[in-house]
């Protein structure tokens, strides 16, 4: 999804470049100043298409979250995803679509556009952080700590693991700051043991995906006291935008604008 949006901007630049790079008062000379300009076919078209993916990216990924709309075909985690791509997209479409000429009550929910989008980025970073069920439902402190496990205790079952090994592991798993340094102790020693490659390959990943495990165990509580104050942040501006889209929209109307129908 990263490549289509990237790809995108980069062919809205090529195609619009020498409009967007001419001075405001000379794009009416511009011989494509029909067509890109915000009311133009091209330019109006961008905006309404980048409008329509905000709304329906936020449309469905409410009625999956709060109504289980879809729940037994959609995983909340890919529509988040795809929440999040229809997102970024469609406003970077509506950026084109003004073609870089912000003033007045359009400007407003251009710069909400833009905290909406940056607070989505921080967001979905928070989210992340937050364990979860496979089909994104949040886990609770206890259900966390229920999935750690005694790693070097159940290494040993597998690979008959050496005490000075089974140490490192244990110092590892159970200590609050590891550095790389750490796990490359691990993996030298692992090598010296002659395990085979496949086996220490599998065996780091154990040990760092517990290591991650306890990281998040340690910052669980603060996360999802972050993601409670983010609301806060994000749905203000999400209103305040979707408000002066809809008088946007109306005025646009009002004024004959109606595309190509």
């Amino acid at each position: 999804m990263v490549v289509i949006i990237v790809i995108t901007t980069i062919y809205l630049i090529y195609t619009g470049y020498t409009y967007y790079n001419t001075a405001l008062e000379e794009r009416f000379y511009h011989p494509h100043h029909n067509w890109f300009k915000p009311s133009g076919i091209y330019g109006q078209g961008l905006g309404i298409v980048g409008t329509l993916m905000i709304l329906f990216g936020v449309t469905i990924y409410i009625a999956r979250k709060r109504y289980n709309f879809l729940s037994k075909y959609i995983r909340l985690k890919y529509l988040l995803e795809f929440h999040i791509f229809l997102c970024t997209l469609g406003p970077i479409l509506i950026l084109f679509h003004t073609a870089f000429k912000f003033g007045g009550i359009v400007s407003i929910a251009f710069w909400s556009m833009v905290a909406v989008v940056l607070s989505g980025v921080v967001g979905r970073f928070i989210y992340i952080q937050i364990p979860r069920t496979i089909e994104g439902r949040e886990l609770t402190l206890n259900e966390v700590k229920n999935l750690k496990t005694d790693l070097a205790s159940a290494l040993d079952e597998q690979f008959q693991i050496d005490d000075k090994t089974k140490q490192i592991i244990v110092g590892l798993t159970n200590s609050e700051k590891t550095s790389s340094k750490d796990v490359r102790k691990l993996k030298k020693e692992l090598r010296i043991k002659n395990f085979p490659k496949d086996d220490r390959v599998y065996i780091l990943k154990l040990v760092k995906d517990d290591i991650s495990l306890s990281g998040k165990i340690a910052r669980l509580q603060t996360m999802q006291k972050l993601f409670k104050y983010w609301h806060v942040a994000h749905l203000p501006f999400a209103l305040i935008m979707l408000i002066i889209v809809i008088i946007h929209i109306a005025i646009t109307l009002a004024f004959g604008y109606k595309w190509i129908f």
